[in-house]
């Protein structure tokens, strides 16, 4: 049949004999082509001006369509300044606001016998077909970063054990400019994927309008065609980095055909080098992942002058917006009832945190990250504290207590010494000996708050009194204060040695406690 396209396969090894000297007649016998059809394609691979090495790494259908848009005869110097003309006007394009036809009519100005607006168009598309087989997306420079994980995974070997551990080959990719960036995970898992999409940012080093990923779970909880589930976590990055999700529509491969197309490039330039090596860490392994990478990125576009970190840095870095300062910290979420004492617990750390008095008894959600602990009532954020990881300890907030507890949290030996120094000195020392003579000092608190409480109950003198009376008895504590001022002990002539004895009220551990 006429105009028959001949099996892509022969085809293939065609190049690869003619690239290796073969004859034309040799390959036309070998192949069982005719003579025709050997020169016809050999002819289309000089004028397409690929290597061996390109035109191998394509599909049969990527060739087969390369090759039925390439004509010898449509090769002239006239088509061949437009096609030079393409490479700047594809740059263009991914310009906001730039059209094909502000490009015709810069070419059309340069080159006033040159083809016409139809054309033009025409060839453009042919061209960029030729240069790129898969289904072309127009790109703005910012607009887009696509992000998806390969089918096939790597593998590191734990030191100790020995054992093969899989891990996950993450890809990222911005639309414009194809400027790729990859890594090595320990699973697709949402921590472990957020942490991936904001690491490919980072190496961006800006955020693009939107993050395309595929419907995998950590990235959309349910699938819709109008109105997918966002992954809570990977919406509150979107909000940390001011940019939106918009997930990759469920059966249509256009929507991440470039990312795709980006995993199956990774896959012969990086994935194969890596295959055979044995690696004992994740971070071993990305370091040659990323080194690799390096050289996928500077390596020139099929067709075009420039390599995808050129087309980065001269059109689209700039039209990423600035990263904030501080990373995205993944935030983890319980409920709890506040207690009685004003606190809740965290309980991943068993530890406690304080809330407004007003909220006790109340259920609350805390949503924690690694260095914050937030607690919301009602969507109302209604305190925050540093997160501390030792277990059974409370976090307070003085303000957060009623004002009774306040007073109490606030007890101290240096508070009670300071109350008593501003009385008189045998009460500051009369304190302090009480403190001293318990086994923890807040034992001695109630007590020293007792004494000191005297002051407006029976007035300074008394108090002064009394605790000077009490050094003289050696006695040290309330109840030894609240009998001599009952008694009218501190009346007594401090002069003399004390006369009376304080009636014993009983013995505890071999010291004598009276009324």
């Amino acid at each position: 049949m006429a105009n028959k396209i001949t099996d892509m396969s022969k085809i293939r090894k065609a190049i690869k004999f003619y690239c290796n000297g073969k004859s034309k007649l040799f390959i036309s016998k070998y192949l069982s082509l005719s003579i025709n059809t050997v020169k016809k394609y050999i002819s289309l691979f000089e004028v397409l001006g690929l290597s061996f090495e390109v035109i191998n790494e394509k599909t049969d259908a990527e060739l087969e369509l390369l090759f039925s848009h390439t004509t010898v005869e449509s090769i002239s110097p006239k088509l061949q300044k437009l096609h030079d003309f393409f490479p700047i006007m594809e740059r263009e394009l991914k310009k906001v606001g730039v059209t094909v036809q502000h490009m015709w009519e810069q070419y059309i100005a340069v080159n006033p016998d040159g083809y016409r607006s139809s054309q033009f168009g025409h060839h453009y598309k042919t061209w960029g077909k030729r240069v790129n087989p898969v289904m072309h997306m127009n790109h703005k420079a910012g607009d887009k970063m696509y992000v998806d994980y390969a089918g096939k995974t790597l593998s590191i070997i734990d030191k100790d054990t020995g054992e093969i551990k899989e891990v996950q080959f993450f890809v990222a990719i911005l639309g414009a400019s194809q400027y790729t960036y990859a890594e090595a995970s320990m699973s697709q898992q949402k921590e472990d994927f957020v942490t991936s999409v904001e690491n490919a940012m980072r190496f961006f080093e800006g955020t693009p309008a939107a993050i395309v990923p595929d419907n995998l779970k950590s990235a959309v909880i349910k699938s819709s065609r109008f109105e997918p589930t966002i992954n809570e976590t990977l919406a509150d990055l979107a909000e940390h980095y001011q940019t939106t999700i918009l997930p990759a529509r469920a059966y249509k491969p256009r929507d991440k055909s470039l990312v795709e197309g980006a995993v199956k490039i990774l896959y012969r330039r990086i994935y194969v080098n890596l295959k055979e090596t044995k690696f004992f860490s994740l971070e071993e392994l990305n370091q040659q992942i990323w080194d690799l990478l390096d050289a996928h990125n500077s390596r020139k576009l099929t067709g075009r002058p420039y390599s995808r970190v050129e087309l980065f840095l001269e059109d689209e870095q700039q039209k990423l917006r600035p990263l904030p300062q501080e990373r995205f910290e993944i935030k983890y979420q319980s409920f709890a009832t506040v207690m009685q004492n004003g606190h809740v617990q965290l309980s991943q750390d068993k530890n406690y945190y304080s809330v407004p008095y007003q909220y006790i008894k109340k259920k609350v959600k805390l949503l924690y990250t690694k260095s914050t602990v937030e607690i919301y009532y009602k969507y109302n954020r209604i305190a925050i504290h540093p997160r501390n990881y030792k277990p059974y300890i409370y976090t307070t907030i003085p303000e957060h207590l009623a004002s009774t507890h306040q007073f109490v949290a606030q007890w101290s030996p240096i508070r009670f010494i300071d109350w008593a120094s501003s009385i008189d000195e045998s009460v500051t020392e009369y304190i302090m000996q009480i403190i001293e003579s318990r086994n923890q000092p807040e034992q001695a608190y109630k007590s020293c708050l007792g004494i000191l409480g005297f002051e407006k109950k029976v007035g300074k003198e008394r108090l002064i009194n009394a605790c000077r009376r009490a050094l003289d008895y050696k006695i040290y504590n309330f109840k030894t204060i609240q009998n001599i001022l009952e008694n009218n002990l501190d009346h007594i002539d401090f002069d003399q040695e004390p006369q009376q004895e304080l009636p014993i009220h009983g013995n505890i551990r071999g010291k004598q406690y009276y009324n």
